[in-house]
């Protein structure tokens, strides 16, 4: 099969505390024995690039993105093509590699917690690159029959919100309230809830996003600066079984732990800003008996899963195609719009399987 030379890749430069990025031609990267090169087709633009971009944790690679789908076009000299054939559909998330030894990994569940793990465009080149190298011992594959631009929101932000309905133990057919849900996260997670059976509560500043967020399937919306616990409860009876903070705000997480019902849980996934704390009174959660869990990413068995209720049509990613060479655009107006970014590299791959270009016709 023909493998390009070079390819374009999109840089992250910064400069006087502000950053941007700047497309490039650099060498198609080497792969080692248990490697495989993947060439990538579409990358979905997450607001963490952002995040890492602007330096809120700390050193990062050059090369950013973690939403990347493509297929193989080449296996390491270990990699046996039993195990992986040229032209398999596969995915690259935050997750790149685990050290399959720590105890976060041997426990159910908890690959994404790695102590030791690799993740995209901190300690491995991302997806903002026409090629990539994955490891072949934590490969993501991809299953047949879903468009390209629809997996790449899945592998953060959709798996994201996905694990945090799961992980809130909360009954199909009880309020879920989700905060933040007019943004990208928020508004995966308001389909994927109504999807999964829960009457959805959608939060989020501003009145613009009222009518976007009810045709997600949202039962009701509130004005994040208006809503009080007491709304909340005229509405539900007594809170909401659960509360997923998707809003990166401690303002946020502050009124969501009022909306919580007794017994409830209160999700954590939005980060705030380092310099913003959270306060509350423990009383809250004590006598209502709520609990406070974290949740982010997934397992790979929770993409495939999420990706399964995207197959079956009652979850639709909205997305806006953007070039390699928008990215720096992007990131400036990333906080005007509710679509997901996703880039295209090349001819979109609606998942019927190898495409031509990976049979290399």
């Amino acid at each position: 099969m023909e493998i390009s030379q070079s390819h374009k890749v999109a840089i992250l430069v910064k400069h006087d505390g502000a950053f941007h990025f700047e497309t490039r031609t650099a060498p198609v990267p080497e792969i080692g024995p248990t490697d495989l090169l993947v060439r990538l087709s579409v990358s979905g633009v997450c607001g963490s690039d952002f995040h890492l971009a602007s330096g809120h944790s700390g050193p990062t690679r050059d090369i950013l993105g973690h939403e990347g789908v493509g297929r193989v076009v080449k296996l390491g000299s270990a990699v046996s093509p039993s195990f992986i054939d040229i032209g398999s559909r596969v995915g690259i998330a935050w997750v790149r590699d685990i050290c399959e030894k720590c105890f976060c990994c041997l426990a159910p569940g908890g690959e994404a917690r790695c102590l030791e793990m690799l993740c995209s465009g901190l300690k491995r080149d991302g997806t903002f690159a026409e090629y990539a190298v994955v490891p072949s011992r934590y490969v993501i594959r991809i299953p047949e029959g879903v468009p390209d631009r629809f997996v790449a929101p899945i592998l953060c932000g959709g798996v994201t919100a996905f694990k945090a309905i799961k992980v809130s133990e909360a009954v199909p057919g009880q309020w879920m309230a989700i905060s933040g849900a007019g943004g990208g996260v928020g508004a995966l997670g308001v389909q994927f809830a109504r999807a999964m059976g829960y009457r959805v509560i959608a939060i989020d500043l501003g009145v613009s996003k009222r009518e976007y967020c009810l045709e997600l399937g949202a039962e009701a919306y509130f004005d994040a600066k208006e809503v009080d616990a007491a709304a909340i409860q005229k509405l539900t009876g007594d809170g909401a079984a659960a509360v997923l903070v998707m809003a990166n705000s401690s303002r946020a997480y502050e009124a969501a732990l009022e909306f919580v019902a007794p017994y409830g849980a209160l999700v954590c996934v939005g980060i705030p800003p380092p310099d913003q704390q959270v306060r509350f009174h423990p009383i809250l959660g004590i006598s209502k008996n709520i609990r406070i869990i974290g949740s982010a990413v997934g397992t790979r068995k929770d993409i495939w899963d999420a990706i399964e209720f995207v197959k079956r049509g009652v979850v639709t990613p909205r997305v806006q195609m953007a070039r390699l060479e928008d990215l720096s655009d992007i990131a400036q107006n990333f906080q005007k719009t509710s679509a997901k970014y996703v880039i295209r590299f090349r001819e979109e791959d609606h998942g019927t399987g190898p495409s031509a270009e990976a049979n290399g016709h």
